[in-house]
């Protein structure tokens, strides 16, 4: 199976988390200033993270670059979502752009895998909600970092 993880990243948090994911699944992780629409389409599981900014803003860079996204044909394409984000000072937006992502992603047609329960996290609210779960797997590395590699190995596990 190939794995192309694309992020945005400022501080370098989702970064990170991109590594780490795309090592536990064999893949690569692509800045999305460095990527191509082959990136997106050229794979067998697409993942796309991205950290929320204020009040539930999408990342920078994904806003720079978000036409490579829209142009990509993602018809039938198995895409997973990560998102990361602060739930104590921001606890009604929490992994907002996540939700965005997912948004743009199912508009064109594809697959989302990967939701995550909410159990286990402390919000009021977020776009990145549906039917009572994540639509990907939320991380908040400044209030639960010792909870990231169980929930990015269980998550990953349910991928792949």
């Amino acid at each position: 199976m190939s794995v192309n993880v694309i992020f945005g990243s400022d501080a370098g948090t989702t970064k990170a988390v991109a590594n780490r994911i795309a090592k536990h699944t064999n893949g690569r992780a692509i800045d999305i200033k460095a990527a191509s629409p082959a990136d997106f389409e050229n794979c067998s599981l697409l993942i796309l993270g991205t950290p929320t900014y204020g009040a539930g803003d999408l990342q920078a860079d994904w806003e720079a670059h978000l036409d490579k996204l829209t142009g990509a044909r993602l018809g039938g394409k198995k895409v997973a979502l990560f998102g990361t984000g602060d739930q104590v000072s921001y606890p009604d937006c929490f992994v907002d752009a996540m939700g965005v992502l997912y948004d743009l992603v199912v508009e064109q047609g594809a697959t989302i895998v990967g939701f995550t329960p909410t159990s286990g996290y402390d919000h009021t609210g977020s776009k990145a909600e549906r039917d009572g779960q994540f639509v990907g797997l939320p991380l908040d590395q400044d209030n639960q970092s010792s909870k990231t590699e169980k929930r990015i190995t269980a998550w990953v596990s349910g991928l792949i």
